[in-house]
């Protein structure tokens, strides 16, 4: 391996190779399409693993090509080719228009809400770039993981560390006037540990990524938060008590608060699955249009989801369908206010497209996608809302967490969790659960912190898979008179 051996992005940069997009574009209208659209992408990936101590095979690689959509007869079709070659550019577009047209006579009629063209370039700025690191210093975050991990002397028995960065150079261009050029880098840390001691084990998983250069890395202790995290797990395994069995008031942190927010907000109002266009891949959602505007929490439930949070890991301006982003209101003071919306979802429901719409690659085609979902904070601190909690638990972080397919009913175990007894914390929890349904976990939320947290996930969805980076956060929040399961 090569001191430089790491890859680095090739989209075209000459105007003329940019205008393949244009050409695709124009092409698609010359032959009958009554609307066109492509997207020119490059990303370049590193990656990097470490198991138990040891590398593993890292990877370095360069994604390129070019999708396109047309509408032909109503109907919406989707082609893409890795040659970026004018001839073969042309030949997807003439392979869509016959499998579109060809489709018409038996499919769905589209229609894509309305749309103001938008003329832009933006890009993410890296203060220590990701192409000038060789892959030794990209490694070292790694060792240094690692090392810290061995210095606490717990029995961590597994331990997997992972490290990627991707650069996304992106150019969209569609029959209506737009053209939006894109330059994203990201970052990706992911470690997954399992401890024993006295004869049990306990695992902790979790994920951090941003948008920008290496300094989302650097910036990170990750040897000081994993040496906390398994010394945290070893002291929950060696003095846990049971859950209380009598109904109790709960504080979470943003860990869980994160969680919550992306599985039972975040997916449920995402506008394909409420038309039940996921049924069969990533699953439904119990919200339906009917329920905009109708309580689902209390007043200090406030969530949204905002793609244009600077060095946010699902952060950007314009979608994948060239429509400039904004915050989207899900929820506002308990009261359902917003879903995710495409341009086709937006026009069955008689609205707008709020820029929801993503693909994780050129070659897929873009659907409905979170990018930011996130718990507004409140006025208290996490210090006040444990002093407000007579008996209960505090819950850091979870293990495991699964939600049917609905979202409608969830389960939530924590890892790093403590007894409240008086306002103050006190002995360790061993894995307590809360296992809810979505209106009465927003509906039993009475309060929230301001120690705003965000945390990284690569949240799946669609057939084929789009694992796509997202950001979930908000702050703590103090649940009311719930019953843990154990």
């Amino acid at each position: 391996m090569s001191a430089k051996s790491v890859a680095k992005s090739a989209l075209p940069k000459d105007s003329l190779e940019l205008d393949l997009a244009t050409f695709a574009v124009d092409y698609a209208r010359k032959i009958g399409a009554s609307y066109a659209d492509a997207r020119l992408e490059s990303t370049a990936v590193n990656g990097f693993v470490l198991k138990n101590g040891v590398p593993q095979v890292s990877g370095f690689d360069i994604v390129q090509g070019i999708g396109i959509r047309i509408v032909m007869n109503n109907t919406l079709g989707f082609a893409s080719t890795n040659n970026i070659s004018r001839e073969k550019v042309r030949e997807a577009v003439e392979k869509a228009a016959k499998l579109t047209s060809a489709a018409s006579r038996i499919g769905e009629k589209v229609k894509l809400s309305g749309a103001e063209a938008q003329v832009a370039s933006y890009e993410v700025k890296q203060k220590v770039k990701l192409a000038d690191l060789t892959p030794k210093d990209k490694l070292k975050v790694l060792f240094d993981a690692e090392k810290a991990m061995k210095a606490t002397k717990v029995n961590v028995t597994g331990r997997f560390f992972s490290m990627s960065d991707f650069y996304t150079e992106k150019y969209f261009a569609s029959s209506e006037g737009s053209r939006v050029l894109s330059r994203i880098p990201r970052t990706d840390f992911w470690y997954f540990v399992t401890v024993e001691e006295a004869g049990r084990t306990a695992q902790r998983y979790w994920q951090y990524g941003a948008a920008g250069g290496f300094e989302k890395i650097t910036g990170s202790d990750f040897p000081g938060l994993l040496a906390a995290e398994v010394k945290a797990t070893c002291n929950n395994i060696k003095k846990a008590v049971a859950a209380p069995k009598e109904k109790v008031d709960l504080v979470v942190a943003p860990q869980i608060t994160g969680i919550m927010v992306h599985e039972s907000v975040g997916h449920p109002y995402e506008a394909d699955r409420v038309l039940g266009r996921e049924a069969a891949q990533a699953g439904e959602s119990f919200i339906s249009a009917k329920m905009l505007g109708t309580r689902i929490g209390s007043p200090a439930v406030n969530i949204v989801d905002d793609p244009t949070v600077p060095g946010s890991f699902g952060y950007y301006l314009y979608d994948d369908e060239g429509v400039k982003a904004r915050e989207r209101w899900l929820i506002k003071e308990g009261i359902i206010t917003e879903l995710l919306h495409n341009r086709e979802t937006a026009a069955i429901l008689g609205t707008e497209s709020n820029a929801a719409s993503r693909a994780t690659g050129y070659d897929r085609e873009p659907i409905v996608r979170m990018a930011n979902s996130i718990v507004k904070p409140g006025d208290y601190s996490e210090e006040e809302l444990i002093e407000s909690v007579k008996s209960g638990v505090f819950l850091r972080n979870f293990m495991e967490w699964n939600i049917d397919d609905k979202r409608l009913n969830a389960k939530y175990t924590g890892a790093e969790a403590y007894m409240i007894r008086n306002g103050r914390l006190a002995e360790p929890v061993w894995r307590p659960t809360i296992e809810i349904s979505t209106p009465k976990l927003w509906s039993s939320v009475d309060a929230a912190a301001g120690n705003m947290e965000y945390h990284a996930g690569t949240c799946g969805k669609a057939e084929p898979m789009q694992a796509i980076p997202v950001w979930f956060g908000g702050p703590s929040m103090r649940i009311r008179n719930i019953r843990l399961s154990f």
